[in-house]
């Protein structure tokens, strides 16, 4: 929960968004769905398992949420879709500076390669974090998703996998920030360790 909530307080700053929450699990947790309604922002509470055969790693809730959006979105709409996840920290800049309207590096920019440790080679050698696509792609390649074949070629990367199902190769990217200087870190991945304090709860909510 605490994780939703630290999330919620960065979106709140962020303008015109819909916030599309799949919970890990086969129902929807109630104090969760107290926290979205608290947080006033335009949101849709989803649930499901990993399906059979995927990873565990969000791939069949990322598939809900697109099918989701498929199925209630008008493909005309001037939107952007960007999966984030619940452990990763945000900076509000990354949505309306970037995601929304992402500045090119210039009017000749173009990615010929990645400087990256994991698997340089990927067409797009990128994490999760790192991109954003235009919601009428969506409708253009009805079935791209995080699939069984993104499953067997798990050490190339979901998002390379899924990317490349669109026709895109890397040099149809729109990077930003290459340019910037400083050049700041957008997107920090954080990790909550358990306490080990204990005591009586009182009627809070405690994870």
């Amino acid at each position: 929960m605490k994780l939703y909530f630290r999330l919620s307080q960065t979106l709140n700053h962020v303008r015109n968004l819909q916030w599309i929450v799949v919970e890990d699990g086969s129902t929807r947790v109630n104090v969760i769905d107290r926290l979205l309604f608290r947080s006033g922002i335009p949101y849709v509470y989803l649930a499901t398992t990993t399906a059979p055969g995927m990873p565990s790693r969000g791939w069949t809730h990322r598939n809900l949420a697109l099918q989701y959006i498929r199925e209630n979105y008008d493909p005309k709409n001037d939107a952007v879709v960007y999966f984030a996840d619940d452990d990763n920290s945000y900076d509000v800049r990354l949505f309306d500076n970037y995601i929304r309207k992402a500045p090119k590096v210039d009017n000749k920019g173009k990615v010929v390669a990645w400087d990256v440790m994991y698997a340089p080679k990927r067409e797009f050698a990128t994490d999760m974090a790192g991109f954003a696509i235009h919601i009428s792609e969506l409708f253009r390649v009805k079935n791209a998703s995080f699939n069984k074949q993104c499953a067997k070629t798990a050490g190339f990367g979901p998002e390379s996998c899924f990317l490349t199902q669109f026709g895109f190769k890397k040099s149809d990217a729109e990077p930003f920030g290459h340019k910037d200087s400083p050049k700041d870190i957008l997107v920090w991945h954080t990790k909550t360790v358990a306490s080990k304090g204990s005591g009586p709860l009182r009627g809070f909510v405690i994870e």
